[in-house]
């Protein structure tokens, strides 16, 4: 594949948006991380690594951390969100006054937002008005995409050709992305996964099985599907990276913090000082908008309740399994 040039900036330094940089900074492309821990961008303008989020990946020397938006802002032809859902808000208005109008920005959080039940494209159009607008989204763990090995992921945006587009300027070497207009279906896809990762990461860590697991994880993308198609995402796009191959890789993997949270919560261990997992934040509203569109989703709703201590695990499991017998297609 033929080298990118040109900058982009990345929005967020964790361990998502790091590795994001080093897979541009591969392709070519100019990087400017804008961060606010300055020990994080110091560490990685000196020692050329992050070393809270990718201690043994070094950096690309085309990357260039800043606290500074508006030095990570300028000259920038696209602009990747790598914030977590819930801090969006908070973090798009300090880059509107240096964001050009034609200039796309990439949303790459995965979750809804708790307040208002809004997808990060809605958050962003709220804060930013008519801004091109496009999601990243897919089976894809920071680690993996950092160390440049093969990673393939969705690029929506309602405008296909934009998709289409950023697609071909974003892939790399090792990444490789598909466009998709259908940016309800990928920001559903990826929001709903981290939930049901949660739930198959607490039926492995409450000892129930690997047949509960699988049980959970497939009637789960039943519960994904229904959910995103009434918010009007199309069926076959679930069936894709950003549905059903991201739902495989985050229940599959303890690299996968829901996962991994969901682990420890079917433990019964402490949860606090855990690593971020987007579906906590999401679950509780996730199955507010179920309810409020009618959608039937209780795996979903049994995580929440779960999350927020009104159900044990033993409980959930007695609540799904006690449900009437239906046919499969329901």
């Amino acid at each position: 594949m033929t080298a990118s040039s040109g900058k982009a900036t990345v929005l967020g330094g964790g361990a998502w948006g790091t590795a994001l940089a080093q897979m541009l900074a591969r392709g070519g492309l100019d990087v400017a991380i804008w961060a606010r821990d300055a020990a994080t961008v110091e560490a990685i303008n000196r020692q050329r690594v992050n070393p809270r989020y990718l201690p043994d990946v070094p950096l690309d020397d085309r990357i260039v951390a800043t606290t500074d938006m508006a030095k990570a802002m300028t000259g920038a032809q696209t602009v990747l969100a790598v914030t977590p859902a819930q801090t969006l808000r908070a973090v798009l208005p300090l880059g509107r006054p240096y964001l050009p109008p034609d200039v796309p920005l990439v949303l790459c959080a995965k979750g809804i937002e708790k307040g208002t039940g809004l997808f990060p494209s809605a958050v962003a159009r709220e804060t930013l008005g008519a801004v091109p607008l496009a999601a990243l989204s897919g089976p894809s763990f920071a680690a993996d995409v950092a160390r440049g090995l093969p990673t393939a992921v969705t690029v929506a945006s309602e405008d296909g050709d934009l998709a289409a587009k950023l697609a071909a300027r974003l892939s790399g070497p090792g990444f490789r992305c598909y466009s998709s207009d259908d940016l309800a279906g990928v920001e559903a896809g990826g929001a709903l996964k981290n939930v049901l990762a949660i739930a198959v990461g607490a039926a492995s860590g409450a000892g129930l099985g690997a047949s509960a697991q699988a049980a959970l994880a497939t009637r789960g993308f039943v519960e994904l599907r229904r959910f995103a198609t009434t918010l009007g995402a199309r069926p076959g796009t679930l069936m894709g990276l950003s549905g059903l191959g991201d739902l495989m890789l985050t229940c599959a993997s303890a690299q996968s913090r829901n996962f991994a949270y969901g682990v420890e919560l079917g433990r019964g261990a402490p949860l606090e000082g855990l690593k971020l997992a987007e579906g906590v934040a999401t679950a509780g509203i996730a199955a507010r908008l179920a309810r409020q569109h009618g959608i039937d989703a209780p795996i979903i709703a049994a995580t929440a309740m779960l999350l927020e201590h009104r159900l044990t695990i033993g409980e959930a499991v007695e609540t799904l399994l006690s449900r009437p017998l239906k046919t499969e297609d329901n």
